[in-house]
């Protein structure tokens, strides 16, 4: 039975883990495996290592094998696992996606190579090569705030038409821009999973036709995205736009970052830390919230029962 015929396509609710750290190249391992079983006791239906949230990019690859592999080993074969392989050398791309074939993942996700502008139909053959040579299914990455980069809606669908190509994580923002690829996309390939990154839009890319999301407030709260996609499967509309909002308002303290600031995942890892399950370290050259963010967060945690008053 091939991985596709074992899970079905990717639907549903796949947090993209926070990266436990103990120091600059080395994890928290007693804070990955609590984070790992948080993540997966709130019902997610995968779980994404090493994106953004995971801060993938900014970690070494002897970590980034260090945590596939521990991972990988933890879940087991309960949810599957996708692996960030993002990077400016395509060598480095495909070492991660073999060494995550080992490891026992599902599927690695890739977005634009940074640093170098690249055109789309240099985007298109890097995507082309990447899923023939790839140990695992790929999904694409638009993440283009960061990379400098989008695939644009008919690059995702002319690589929708390779086989090992089997969906795309959107963090773009804009649902319009869900809306068109899931047009040129949707009805072609139904087993393509469309998946919408920020959750201020989950409940709306969801109506639109999208399959499921990868939010990051999941590390914090994951059963409250779970329930609202289990509304919308059941039709329950209003459900879904209660808990969207709660989805907002909880996370509201994370991402509404201020000027001063370098980070959202700094404030994302000290809600993590105030919860228990990790020690709040970021990836270097980022501090650690002081101790008046951390007693804001915390009292906004509190304020919404995410912890105990």
């Amino acid at each position: 039975m091939s991985v596709r015929e074992n899970w079905g396509p990717l639907r549903g609710i796949v947090p993209p883990m926070a990266t436990p750290l103990h120091s600059i190249d080395s994890l928290d391992l007693h804070g990955v495996e609590m984070l790992v079983e948080h993540i997966l006791g709130g019902g997610a239906h995968g779980l994404f290592i090493l994106g953004t949230t995971g801060e993938g990019p900014a970690l070494s690859y002897r970590l980034r094998s260090e945590l596939i592999e521990r991972v990988c080993a933890q879940v087991g074969a309960r949810v599957p696992v996708l692996v960030g392989i993002t990077d400016t050398a395509y060598a480095e791309s495909l070492h991660l996606a073999e060494f995550s074939a080992k490891a026992g993942a599902l599927a690695v996700v890739a977005a634009p190579p940074f640093y170098f502008p690249i055109g789309q139909s240099d985007l298109f053959r890097y995507v082309e090569r990447l899923a023939q040579e790839s140990a695992l299914p790929l999904y694409l990455y638009n993440q283009p705030e960061l990379t400098k980069t989008s695939f644009e809606p008919h690059t995702v669908a002319r690589a929708a038409e390779i086989p090992n190509v089997w969906g795309l994580k959107d963090s773009s923002g804009q649902i319009g821009y869900i809306k068109e690829v899931l047009s040129l996309v949707g009805a072609t390939h139904p087993d393509f999973s469309v998946l919408v990154g920020p959750e201020k839009l989950l409940a709306e890319a969801l109506l639109c036709g999208a399959h499921g999301g990868v939010p990051g407030g999941a590390n914090i709260f994951p059963a409250l995205p779970v329930r609202l996609y289990q509304a919308f499967l059941d039709g329950r509309h209003r459900e879904m736009q209660e808990l969207q909002e709660q989805i907002v308002t909880i996370g509201s303290s994370i991402w509404n970052v201020r000027e001063d600031e370098s980070s959202y995942l700094c404030r994302l890892k000290c809600a993590l830390s105030v919860l228990g399950l990790c020690n709040g370290l970021p990836a270097w050259p980022y501090r650690q919230s002081a101790a008046e963010e951390r007693k804001e967060i915390e009292e906004h945690l509190r304020q919404y029962g995410i912890i105990s008053a």
